[in-house]
């Protein structure tokens, strides 16, 4: 039986990867750029040599190697097929049956949303629960469900995504998926400085915001954490639009814990603070007191949860 593992996050950019031990120790990490040439074939083949050079390097021996789990950014059905990979240039093949014929080790791959909620349930700030919602706010806003300590994929990989729920009837523009009114409109870094510039459109009221050129979601909250009224009742507005997420998410999957990531998440308890209220207020009876937790591992987060997704329970 195996002893460690290799956990592999691979981006649009660059291809993070870590060296595990069962317990979830992190031995060594680094990193090695995304060849996305020719439709991205070199991706996996510069992996599996990067995996090679680390076990030389280490002296490892191979039989003490459980196996490699992969995050990518798409879709992935339960056996490791990706369903398309746009930023990668890839289409639809088995990434686990591949990267095991390059390398002769067992691989499980996952979605890069899910797999980071895994990574934070294991060793972040979900630890210590098995059912989890982490919800990742950035450029747009991500999901994973982590449910007895197992993603829920669902039956084409696309479990999770939060960001795409309505939380507005009455928005006009549409949404990069081409629906209006989703939560990724109004909770993602872009539209949470939209929704304040709209809100400035509207008052007259004096606020500091007005003499920022360049608004970000980091500014916003800067603003309202120093009292600025008009910053208060944006931060107010996007823990609405997330606290009625969440509690139409709950009331499905009835979670322990929310794990809130992402760039925005910065803010720290004041966010997790205002969605906690709006959620309390729109969620039914038997779904109250949730704990919401600010993620912890950031951007190793992909590789922690792709070592435990071949580690398993």
């Amino acid at each position: 039986m195996g002893s460690i593992c290799f956990g592999i996050d691979i981006g649009g950019t660059s291809v993070k990867l870590g060296l595990f031990t069962q317990e979830g120790e992190l031995l060594d990490n680094w990193e090695i750029p995304t060849r996305k040439e020719d439709k991205g074939s070199f991706i996996l083949q510069d992996v599996a040599a990067s995996v090679e050079a680390k076990i030389k390097e280490k002296s490892l021996n191979k039989e003490d190697i459980v196996g490699i789990g992969i995050g990518v950014p798409g879709p992935v059905t339960e056996d490791g097929t990706v369903v398309q990979c746009v930023n990668l240039g890839w289409g639809t093949f088995n990434v686990a049956n591949e990267m095991k014929a390059l390398t002769g080790f067992e691989t499980k791959v996952g979605n890069d949303a899910n797999v980071a909620a895994l990574g934070e349930m294991w060793q972040g700030g979900g630890k210590g629960y098995k059912n989890i919602i982490m919800v990742t706010l950035g450029t747009g806003v991500g999901g994973g469900v982590i449910l007895d300590g197992n993603i829920l994929t669902g039956s084409n990989g696309a479990a999770g995504e939060i960001g795409h729920i309505t939380v507005s009837y009455d928005e006009t523009e549409s949404c990069n998926c081409t629906k209006h009114g989703c939560l990724e409109q109004f909770a993602s870094a872009t539209g949470i400085v939209k929704e304040a510039k709209r809100i400035l459109e509207k008052s007259e009221e004096a606020s500091v915001l007005r003499n920022i050129p360049a608004l970000s979601a980091k500014a916003i909250f800067d603003a309202a954490k120093e009292g600025d009224a008009l910053a208060l009742r944006s931060v107010d507005q996007l823990g609405r639009y997330l606290g009625i997420a969440l509690s139409h998410v709950s009331a499905v999957v009835d979670p322990q814990a929310f794990v809130i990531g992402g760039g925005v998440s910065k803010a720290g308890d004041m966010l997790t603070e205002v969605i906690r209220k709006h959620y309390e207020q729109n969620v039914m009876l038997a779904l109250k007191g949730k704990e919401f937790k600010l993620a912890l591992l950031g951007n190793d987060a992909g590789i922690y949860g792709s070592a435990k997704l071949i580690l398993g329970k």
